[in-house]
């Protein structure tokens, strides 16, 4: 009986809200914009904020990420015509990591060379990762064909080598991949596997792997490619003395990660008077960037409420408007015997119908809008299920909080005095 007296009541409200379309439209479009605007901002701030996300958790939740930096004092030196500089990581202090903390589960060290690869006459530059069988646990990519580096690789000293994707399609396009021999420097090395690399590197982290890698064994790279990097620069001679550009830690759980990272930090300044090393922890910069997209999520939905408030306030002055044009309407209905409570909720039927209709269009544009920003500004935009909800029940909210005012009002007409109106 309930049921059919609450759909008596909405079809009611949606006849006295049809006897003023024109007026019904425009009080809708305050919600209509509001909610659109809810909807496309969070869509926005959620975009810009997955991909750095993505990027962290790649780097692994348990890894820290050291990596072997050039002093103040060094930088300064390359005015001088030719010199050595001596700097980084070392093979020690990898050593040192790997057997004297606690919850630590492997290391992988990496040298880095920029290269020029060669097949036939195709000619790129690739930047050779020497390191170990460990790189492709610690740095977890999917693997296309073939194998990552093994045990015995290193042991045996083999001229082999793992492309990423994208170096294997510049280099190996139209021939075989897996068992090619490819020429990089003065040596040959043979492609035993494909791996899909990361390309976005949108974090203050250098990502482990870039769009052009090659990966071979550590102990090869140094034989092939030597201890000391020389390269020109502006006319100037450098050469570089490191020993590991990176070293790839991975912790047993993120309870032990920030610990380990300060212990590190502690160790490596012993061995290291001048800081020729950074740490980075992704799992510190992935809670640093959850809480930065909460606040920005938290302005752009503020800023966005407004515009609900806004149409909350339109929807509030329309029906006070409503109420007066319908006072006789109101005494006749409590003349009748019309409660109190059912004046007040035939005005909230009628609110909510408004909101909820205008929450219903503003979801759709707000729909629309990423996929027109996705599209011409090419923005990455992410609609999650929860806007939407959320928008929603704001929208209904909006309709109950603002329309309850007028139908109290018009609840507390006197029925005599209601009756007298003209």
């Amino acid at each position: 009986m309930k049921r059919f007296k609450l759909i008596r009541d909405i079809r009611l409200g949606i006849k006295n809200l049809l006897l003023h379309k024109l007026r019904s439209m425009l009080t809708m479009l305050g919600v209509v914009f509001g909610v659109g605007s809810v909807v496309a901002m969070l869509a926005v701030g959620e975009g810009a904020s997955k991909e750095a996300l993505d990027q962290i958790r790649r780097l692994g939740s348990t890894n820290i990420i050291l990596t072997s930096m050039k002093p103040s004092g060094d930088a300064e030196a390359g005015s001088m015509r030719s010199f050595m500089s001596v700097y980084g990581l070392l093979y020690d202090d990898e050593i040192r990591i790997r057997e004297s903390f606690p919850h630590i589960n492997t290391t992988a060290p990496v040298r880095v060379f920029r290269k020029e690869g060669r097949l036939g006459p195709r000619i790129i530059e690739i930047r050779v990762l020497g390191t170990t069988e460990k790189w492709f646990d610690l740095v977890r990519r999917p693997m296309i064909g073939g194998r990552g580096l093994h045990e015995r690789d290193l042991e045996n000293s083999s001229a082999v080598c793992v492309l990423t994707e994208l170096g294997a399609r510049k280099l190996l396009a139209t021939e075989h991949t897996i068992g090619e021999k490819i020429k990089i420097d003065k040596g040959y090395f043979e492609v035993i596997g494909i791996v899909k690399s990361d390309s976005g590197n949108s974090t203050s982290i250098e990502s482990p792997d870039q769009d052009v890698d090659a990966y071979i064994p550590i102990n090869v790279a140094t034989e092939r490619f030597g201890e000391v990097i020389s390269r020109r620069v502006t006319g100037s001679f450098e050469r570089e003395l490191v020993e590991l550009h990176q070293i790839l830690v991975e912790v047993e759980s993120t309870d032990h990660v920030e610990s380990a990272s300060k212990n590190m930090e502690t160790m490596l300044k012993r061995f290291h008077p001048k800081k020729d090393y950074k740490i980075s922890v992704p799992l510190a910069l992935l809670r640093q960037a959850e809480r930065t997209k909460r606040t920005f999520n938290i302005v752009l939905g503020s800023i966005a409420g407004i515009s609900l408030l806004v149409g909350g306030i339109g929807i509030m002055n329309i029906m006070l408007a409503s109420v007066t044009e319908r006072t006789r309407e109101i005494g006749i209905r409590r003349a009748i015997g019309a409660k109190r409570k059912q004046i007040i909720v035939q005005f909230l039927i009628e609110t909510v119908v408004l909101s909820t209709i205008g929450g219903g269009i503003g979801i759709g544009i707000g729909l629309v809008i990423p996929w027109l920003i996705e599209k011409f500004a090419e923005m990455p935009t992410v609609v999650t299920p929860w806007s939407i909800v959320l928008s929603m029940g704001i929208s209904a909210a909006v309709g109950i909080v603002f329309g309850l005012y007028p139908a109290i009002r018009a609840a507390n007409l006197d029925p005599i005095v209601a009756l007298r109106h003209e």
